[in-house]
């Protein structure tokens, strides 16, 4: 490639890495819409699994085919793994975000999210001995306090329920922070899209078992018309879209510069709650959010971002 294309393609590559971030931020924004239409957690994720389910089935057959064609076969331990990651990564981890924010804004929801580096990083000190960098634990410190500054001013500006709100956000992100952990080894066996395609899959399954376990699955076909609407805005430009995107722009620009990219997604929620839900900014918001991001970058990198899994020949 001459030069002109390989800095075409890196531009690219940026630009993906944010448009998929703040997609991805999104769906917290259209999550709070659907809810003013009557629905709950649930039926947001039953709806947003729904229409998104067709897309992650041609994306898994596609990605299947490559991997025959690369001679790539996964074992019983890989298919197990999966199962484990759609529920804990996608099932559990979004039913839980989606059910923290109806106590809480935007802005607080998508900062505790954004915490993931550090969960894992702590996942990886107490479970498996990792070794942390001095650098590490000012990154911790810088992450936690923004987070706490921007707790305070919510529950002082929302009420008690924050409090409630928060801890599901919290249990969201620890869930997601596992599901990263261990799937850390597993993409480099199968590759990042056909792990993404089936544990949206088996998220999916597990979705609709809950929902017929809870409720009448006849309930969904008599929801308002823009309620679909946003749910199919959510399965496709912030759900399928961001992924797609986040991982062309790995493929073009590396996994780190993606990580930090990343931090786009609290910044945009954090004007888009005000503009579009009327949710209050003030100053020590916006310091919490600068804080949580200091520590967070501090954290993009390969080593903070997976545990690795012990290796079994038997398979």
């Amino acid at each position: 490639m001459s030069p002109a294309s390989i800095r075409a393609n890196q531009r690219l590559g940026l630009a993906l890495a944010a448009a998929g971030a703040v997609l991805f931020s999104a769906k917290a924004i259209l999550a709070k819409y659907q809810y003013r239409y009557g629905l709950d957690a649930l039926d947001v994720m039953a709806l947003r699994m729904g229409f998104s389910l067709p897309l992650f089935a041609v994306l898994a057959v596609r990605e299947t085919r490559r991997a025959r064609q690369r001679g790539l076969h996964i074992t019983r331990r890989d298919l197990g793994l999966i199962v484990v990651l759609g529920v804990l990564g996608y099932y559990l981890s979004s039913l839980l975000d989606f059910w923290g924010l109806q106590y809480v804004p935007v802005s607080l929801e998508r900062l505790i999210l954004f915490l993931n580096p550090t969960f894992v990083l702590l996942l990886g000190v107490f479970a498996f001995a990792r070794k942390v960098a001095r650098r590490e634990w000012i990154a911790l410190a810088l992450s936690y306090c923004g987070v706490a500054l921007v707790f305070a001013e919510s529950l002082r500006i929302e009420g008690e329920h924050v409090l409630f709100g928060s801890a599901l956000v919290l249990l969201a992100a620890l869930a997601y922070a596992m599901y990263l952990a261990v799937s850390g080894q597993l993409i480099v066996r199968i590759g990042a899209l056909r792990l993404v395609a089936y544990a949206m899959i088996v998220s999916t399954a597990a979705t609709g078992v809950h929902y017929l376990l809870a409720r009448d699955p006849a309930h969904l076909l008599h929801l308002p018309a823009p309620a679909y609407a946003l749910a199919l805005v959510n399965a496709v430009f912030c759900t399928v879209l961001p992924v797609s995107f986040t991982m062309a722009a790995v493929a073009r620009i590396g996994a780190g510069q993606v990580a930090q990219l990343s931090a786009l997604g609290p910044v945009s929620l954090l004007f888009l709650g005000g503009w579009l839900l009327g949710e209050p900014i003030t100053a020590l918001q916006i310091g919490g959010t600068a804080l949580v991001l200091g520590g967070v970058l501090l954290l993009a990198r390969p080593a903070a971002n997976s545990v690795p899994l012990p290796t079994d020949d038997r398979e």
